[in-house]
């Protein structure tokens, strides 16, 4: 087939023969070069083949042949009896000072149908293959578009203009082109030749990336390889080094879905955030929980159980309901009595003389002090069964680190605050070079576009190493802390400001003299002075 013009070629393709592929061959685009398309760009290069999938009229520009002003049509152009005349239409001429009646109103005139018009001559013809019906019966626009034959035909139609038109049709093209995701919409009147290939060209693949998210529901297509096209975009979120190896060209095996879940962790005072796995296997001990007054208290309680803690702070009695509490005093809460602000805590209070059940107290929730729990339980617990034990969030002791790990970074720390459960999927990976070097990627948080080999899938070799905790950069932490259910997390601790020269103390300027303020004290008078002699 000989090279067309994209127009040509859409404008004379019959839908029922979709789909075609078609090779680029020259135009304004030689060579290749980037344009935007429905707000992509593309890039169209000599040789490239696209797979037309559908056509879509958009509309129709119609062509005046006597004064080349041109109409544009909608689709939908129907042209009925007393409807309104499409826009940028002339005006009718007018003949002895009179104007003529529009066509649509001159009796036995057919309105929004197209007939062939006559050659020019004396005697006139009618030119187009149209058959003998429809030049009595008339045709529709789409009707008249399906007799397009490379170059549009001379029509009229009443219902626009008594000259005769050129009808110039504008297709949307939706294409495959190789390695894009999306369907590209391309208008017809984009000015390239193409020739039609579709017979020698059957074997051709045209190949489609996926997201990571995407391949993490097609568990059926897994294990299988593939090679990263893009990396993943945006700031950081683990430190871990084979994030950094997640390039173009890179090639990974990707083994299947996770089944571990995944607990969100910090280190007080540290600074430092982690994600542990559930196949962790490091043992902890829980570490007594310090409450900052008798409200925190009473919100450590669990139902049915008791909360045993010493007093580490004073606090002052309320009357002979309230007594005085000491540093060292031991409590055993019970639970919450009363409604509203009556409401008050049931606790015991058990001196070191007194071994049996001490004497009943009713703590008001906004007493102050302090309170630290007894730790009474020196158990090593795993990561399962800590959780089943105790809510989120406690705090906890890493007293025997994961022996598969060659380094654990929980086991020097020495306190560690277990803060939420999550079950974000995880995709269990590898580097096609270390296939028993395994990590897992949450593609909710870490995306990449991938293209998945078509070659035969060889069962891969076993993740024997897996990393069990992630260290997680501080952003990206309190991000996490924010998208989590009913959280209010606390805002990121900001920089401190840098201190500017010729500035004091907060940034403010320094003054010679500034005058008293309100609340400063004022200097006692002097005393008066002896009376002359």
């Amino acid at each position: 087939m000989e090279p067309l013009s994209f127009q040509e070629y859409i404008c004379s393709l019959d839908p029922a023969t979709l789909p075609r592929i078609l090779r680029i061959c020259s135009g304004v685009y030689f060579q290749g070069s980037v344009y935007e398309i429905s707000g992509n760009e593309c890039c169209l290069s000599t040789g490239d083949l696209l797979k037309v999938m559908a056509v879509a009229l958009q509309k129709v520009i119609c062509e005046n042949t006597e004064t080349g002003q041109t109409t544009e049509l909608p689709p939908t152009f129907k042209g009925e009896q007393g409807g309104p005349v499409p826009a940028q239409t002339q005006q009718m001429p007018s003949s002895g000072g009179r104007p003529l009646q529009p066509p649509w109103a001159q009796p036995h005139c057919p309105t929004g149908l197209f007939q062939p018009a006559p050659g020019p001559g004396p005697h006139p013809k009618l030119r187009g293959p149209f058959p003998e019906g429809s030049r009595k019966k008339g045709l529709t626009l789409h009707q008249a578009l399906g007799r397009w034959r490379r170059q549009p035909q001379p029509l009229l139609c009443p219902a626009i203009s008594p000259s005769a038109l050129l009808l110039h049709p504008v297709y949307e093209v939706h294409a495959a082109m190789h390695l894009r995701r999306d369907v590209v919409k391309i208008p017809s009147t984009l000015e390239v030749d193409v020739e039609d290939v579709t017979e020698e060209a059957q074997h051709v693949h045209f190949a489609r990336p996926l997201l990571l998210s995407e391949v993490l529901g097609m568990e059926q297509a897994l294990p299988v390889r593939a090679q990263i096209l893009e990396g993943p975009v945006g700031p950081a979120i683990f430190g871990s080094a084979w994030v950094s190896r997640l390039q173009r060209g890179q090639w990974l095996q990707l083994h299947g879905r996770s089944q571990t879940w995944r607990v969100l962790a910090s280190a007080p005072g540290s600074g430092r955030h982690f994600l542990l796995s559930s196949a962790y296997q490091g043992r902890f001990r829980r570490r007594s929980r310090q409450f900052a007054g008798v409200q925190e208290l009473a919100a450590g309680l669990q139902p049915g159980q008791r909360l045993r803690v010493v007093v580490t702070q004073d606090c002052e009695g309320r009357g002979d309901d309230m007594p005085p509490l000491g540093v060292g005093d031991r409590l055993e809460a019970w639970g919450l009595q009363g409604n509203g602000p009556s409401t008050r805590l049931l606790c015991r209070l058990h001196s070191e003389e007194e071994e049996e059940e001490g004497k009943e107290l009713l703590l008001p929730l906004d007493l102050g002090g302090g309170f630290v729990e007894e730790a009474c339980d020196n158990k090593k617990y795993g990561l399962a069964e800590l959780l089943e034990r105790q809510p989120l969030p406690c705090e906890v002791r890493v007293v025997a680190p994961d022996p598969g790990l060659e380094r654990d970074a929980l086991g020097a720390l020495p306190a560690l605050r277990l803060e939420a459960h999550l079950d974000q999927p995880f995709l269990v990976c590898s580097f096609c070079e270390e296939p028993e070097e395994g990590f897992e990627i949450p593609p909710q948080w870490l995306d990449l576009s991938l293209l998945l080999s078509e070659g035969p899938v060889h069962p891969p070799l076993p993740c024997t190493r897996r990393s069990r905790v992630e260290e997680l950069t501080e952003a990206f932490y309190y991000r996490l802390l924010a998208e989590l259910p009913g959280s209010l997390a606390p805002p990121p601790p900001r920089p401190p400001k840098p201190a500017q020269a010729g500035t004091g103390p907060g940034g403010k300027q320094p003054t010679a003299s500034s005058p008293p303020t309100a609340n400063a004290r004022s200097a006692p008078p002097l005393p008066p002075l002896p009376a002359l002699p």
